[in-house]
């Protein structure tokens, strides 16, 4: 993947087919190449206002989006162009240039209205562009706005108690930009200039008579909408560029055959759109980059293909289902690799091992944290560490039978010369069990020299050792020499050499098993310390939240007391939600330790099981050597 895009000129995002709309598969792909953080500005407005002209000076570029000169349209759908940031290192610029609003050769007021909410739903900042004053008729013309509560959703099981969904929009609508293109008045209110922002705010006033009838209800609800919707508004105006035919050539001319004033405007908007324009930021401080925002585009045109409502917690809970997966993989991965590099089977030590395991799978988890967000009770954290266990126990099996290879490999060599000897009859005299045993503890002190046999290594010689007993037997009984009584001693060194080795197995397992407990241990405590780490984190997110909620409140509070109550509402459900959250991942740490309590007991049960094994073989042993 590619730090940053350039593309020579825009691509079609959304394509609008017949009314139809469809994402654009070599649009997503540009996107899902975009690691940076985007700073998205999308730009709507009525056919024919030119809002491609500024989204060209934004790209830096004459010519790109499709201006058009005649009275025909020609953006359709929403075309993309994605470039360098030039004044945010390590970002990039998403410019998305839509449709015009209320074409004639659409006839499908719908169509309109859906790509106003894609332009709402995937920008940071959006921008408005309309011709002449900020009057009743330019209102009537935004009526795209108070329809936005019918096509948006914020959550996917609405709260029956809310009085009102759209009250959160402010706290993840893009910034709002109204651009007034060919503006002739003055800017003046009761004789005294103003800013284009005070012009704006003072036409979002909203209008009253002698009564609040429902005529001036419908008047005033696009107003209200945008002061209740947008988090922050901003207002510019400009000149007409030029007069005449000129104006279908105006991506031809050159700055000096421009009205100066609009030149000097255009340079203002976009002085403002490239510092104030923030990178696209979901729920919770999540800043969006390409492949979130591809994420985004996918879900939002698909829920409208399908008939239904875009819902910002879904594509949110979409997007973090995708990437906490592609996180548990990316984890796995690094795991492998770590444990690949740093690991030669087989281990001389089970400690060996389990060390070099325990620091992958902290690199590991701490790879999954830096990549996944939103895992509502540590889904995929829990996932993640049920793979990593399986993959150790792998490694475990994977380590005990290259050691047992390694050791069968090694004892077939070193002893072959004895069997063939064997064979030979060399031992089938007088003194030749004497003979028999001083050349086996040779071979063991060979066999015992050997470097990397593994952690099997003295249970593959016990077993070797015990399928020759026959031939052992058979040479004892062939040596006519000894006595009775060195018979006994033979016999009783051979019982308590075996009795021995039993009791080094029995330890070894026994360390072997405590060695486990304890890195699990270790591993539990690791895995609840990263956790930890994480709620941390998640509660200064919260906490930065509410700082903003807060600011929210203190402006809301010099105009709108009605708004603050309905914030400080908001407020609660945000700190009741924090403190639901923190008590679930309470109930996760809760839940983990009891599994951890479970593991240990089992793997406890599992040890006492083959003690009692090796107790029941060395009984064997000791039955045979009596019967001998």
């Amino acid at each position: 993947m590619t730090s940053e895009v350039f593309m020579p000129s825009p691509v079609c995002l959304v394509e609008n087919v017949n009314g139809q709309l469809i994402a654009n598969q070599e649009a997503l792909e540009i996107l899902s190449n975009i690691e940076q953080p985007v700073v998205v500005v999308a730009i709507v407005g009525f056919y024919r206002t030119g809002k491609s002209y500024l989204m060209n000076k934004l790209a830096g570029k004459k010519s790109g989006f499709s201006l058009g000169s005649t009275v025909q349209s020609h953006t359709k759908g929403i075309w993309m162009w994605c470039v360098p940031h030039p004044q945010k290192e390590g970002s990039t610029l998403v410019l998305l240039d839509t449709e015009g609003l209320g074409d004639v050769e659409k006839g499908d007021n719908q169509n309109d209205c859906w790509i106003f909410a894609l332009a709402v739903l995937l920008s940071s900042t959006f921008v408005y562009n309309s011709m002449g004053a900020i009057n009743q008729q330019a209102m009537d013309q935004l009526h795209y706005v108070t329809e936005l509560t019918d096509r948006i959703r914020m959550r996917a099981s609405p709260d029956q108690h809310e009085v009102d969904v759209s009250d959160e929009f402010v706290n993840f609508f893009p910034d709002f930009v109204w651009t007034l293109r060919d503006f002739t008045l003055e800017l003046k209110v009761d004789g005294k200039p103003i800013s284009p922002d005070e012009y704006l705010e003072h036409s979002l006033r909203p209008i009253y008579g002698t009564g609040q009838t429902n005529k001036e209800k419908e008047l005033n609800l696009p107003r209200l909408c945008i002061q209740k919707f947008f988090p922050k508004k901003k207002c510019f105006v400009f000149e007409r560029p030029v007069y005449g035919r000129q104006l279908g050539k105006l991506e031809s001319l050159q700055d000096e055959d421009l009205d100066p004033d609009f030149v000097e405007q255009v340079a203002e908007f976009c002085s403002y759109m490239l510092n104030c324009s923030k990178v696209k930021t979901l729920s919770g401080g999540i800043r969006v980059n390409g492949p979130r925002l591809e994420s985004l585009v996918v879900t939002y045109v698909n829920a409208i293909s399908s008939g239904s409502q875009p819902c910002m917690e879904n594509a949110v809970l979409a997007l973090s289902q995708a990437e906490n997966a592609a996180a548990v993989q990316k984890a796995i991965a690094h795991y492998d690799e770590q444990m690949s590099q740093k690991l030669q089977l087989p281990t001389e030590t089970l400690q060996e091992l389990t060390g070099v395991h325990r620091a992958s799978e902290k690199e590991a988890i701490k790879i999954f944290m830096q990549n996944s967000f939103k895992d509502i009770n540590q889904v995929f954290l829990t996932q993640l560490e049920t793979s990593l266990e399986a993959k150790l126990e792998e490694f475990l099996k994977k380590n005990a039978q290259e050691s047992v290879d390694r050791c069968e490999t090694l004892l077939q060599g070193i002893f072959s010369p004895l069997e063939e000897d064997v064979k030979q009859g060399i031992y089938y005299k007088p003194g030749g069990y004497r003979l028999f045993i001083q050349k086996i503890q040779e071979l063991k002190k060979m066999y015992y020299e050997e470097p990397q046999k593994g952690i099997q290594a003295e249970v593959v010689l016990q077993k070797f050792l015990q399928s020759k007993e026959e031939v052992s037997d058979a040479i004892l009984q062939t040596d006519q020499t000894l006595t009775e009584r060195e018979k006994e001693i033979a016999v009783e060194h051979v019982r308590a050499e075996a009795a021995q080795a039993a009791v080094e197995i029995q330890e070894k397992i026994q360390q072997k098993y405590e060695q486990l407990l304890q890195e699990k241990e270790k591993s539990h405590e690791e895995h609840m310390k990263q956790l930890t780490e994480k709620m941390e984190k998640d509660v200064v997110q919260v906490k930065e939240m509410q700082q903003k909620y807060e600011q929210v409140l203190q402006e809301k509070e010099k105009s709108h007391e009605k708004e603050l109550k309905q914030l400080t509402e908001k407020m609660e459900k945000e700190q009741a939600w924090m403190r639901e959250m923190q008590q679930k991942c309470e109930q996760v740490l809760q839940e983990k330790e009891k599994s951890h309590e479970k593991e240990l007991k089992q793997l406890t049960e599992k040890m006492e099981k083959e003690q009692a094994q090796m107790r029941e073989m060395q009984q064997k042993n000791e039955q045979l050597l009596q019967e001998e």
